[in-house]
């Protein structure tokens, strides 16, 4: 008994690298979307972007998490609670967040996004009791300034609605702050499909349901333009979400964001690499600041060890009760 607590102890000392890896996987596929949505946009408006593109994600999840071996549907507060995580991540981020940039300017939205860790600090002390250590408020403090130093040649840029925009942006980072929380709190005994999946199908509900709004600008889509967004769909929508719900299940919340500022980075990279863009001392320096910001930030424990003893303990007895009797 004791040799294998001390066992569980020692892995749960260990720095969580397959979530962290995964969450990075996220990140870098992410990181391809604003590229893509922004050629979009150019004949599809941003709500139904939405619409089309998270209803495509809900129907082949739908088909592939009932591949899964013992699958069956959550219980009913469970399935409510990880939809609601989809309304807050899908339908109120992606939504603020197009609104934000719009008004906005790209660097103004970069980095706002940069601070998202900090609004997740304070949403995980207030529900989870969690005290960041010093090294991890470095990290984002130096992954901030990092995205500044990458993005700031674009600042001076922005219409008369620039303000309002931040002030959006803002308003979107707590809304992914309040989705990693409560997606978090849901996602213990749910496998990372799960999770996805219901969280995806609030998502499109919630886009579905807004849509319409923008029916004055609705026209057929090309072939290029169904191409770009069964890619949303199928990359951005599905895979990065399944890899970002299995990094949630292993480290807190705020790592999770803070990983996530890496995506300016591998848009800097993929710029450089598929149009050669020139890329000058200075955004070559907030790279690698912001990669050592992360890095601070991912000197991390996983999750609380009470809480993944509950979550084991609970996933032994009931799937679907581990994810309502949580703290």
């Amino acid at each position: 008994m004791g040799k294998s607590s001390a066992l569980s102890t020692r892995s749960r000392s260990r720095p969580p690298w397959a979530a962290l890896l995964a969450i990075v996987a996220a990140a870098l596929i992410w990181s391809t979307s604003f590229a893509v949505t922004k050629v979009l946009l150019k004949n599809v408006p941003p709500l139904t972007i939405g619409a089309i593109r998270f209803s495509a994600a809900a129907l082949v999840l739908a088909l592939l998490v009932r591949f899964q071996k013992g699958w069956r549907p959550v219980e009913r507060r469970s399935a409510l609670a990880m939809g609601g995580a989809g309304l807050l991540g899908i339908t109120a981020y992606f939504g603020l967040e197009n609104v934000g940039v719009d008004m906005a300017t790209a660097a103004d939205a970069a980095v706002i996004v940069a601070a998202f860790p900090v609004i997740t600090v304070i949403l995980e002390v207030a529900f989870h009791r969690e005290l960041p250590s010093a090294p991890r408020l470095l990290g984002m403090v130096l992954a901030v300034a990092g995205v500044w130093l990458i993005v700031r040649h674009s600042a001076s840029s922005g219409g008369s609605h620039r303000l309002l925009g931040d002030i959006v942006l803002l308003v979107a980072g707590v809304a992914w702050a309040a989705y990693n929380v409560v997606a978090r709190r849901t996602s213990p005994g749910h496998s990372p499909l799960t999770s996805t999946y219901y969280q995806t199908v609030a998502g499109a509900l919630g886009f579905v349901l807004l849509s319409p709004l923008e029916i004055g600008e609705w026209r057929m889509p090309t072939a290029a333009d169904i191409g770009m967004l069964v890619f949303l769909a199928g990359m951005c929508s599905i895979a990065a979400f399944v890899l970002y719900n299995y990094g949630l299940r292993d480290v807190t919340s705020s790592t999770a964001v803070n990983v996530l500022n890496l995506v300016p980075v591998f848009g800097l990279v993929s710029a450089v690499v598929v149009t050669g863009e020139n890329v000058g001392i200075t955004e070559g320096l907030g790279c690698l600041i912001v990669i050592t910001g992360v890095v601070l930030g991912a000197g991390v424990r996983s999750r609380p060890v009470e809480r993944t003893s509950r979550a084991s303990a609970g996933a032994d007895h009931g799937r679907d009760e581990v994810s309502v009797k949580n703290p």
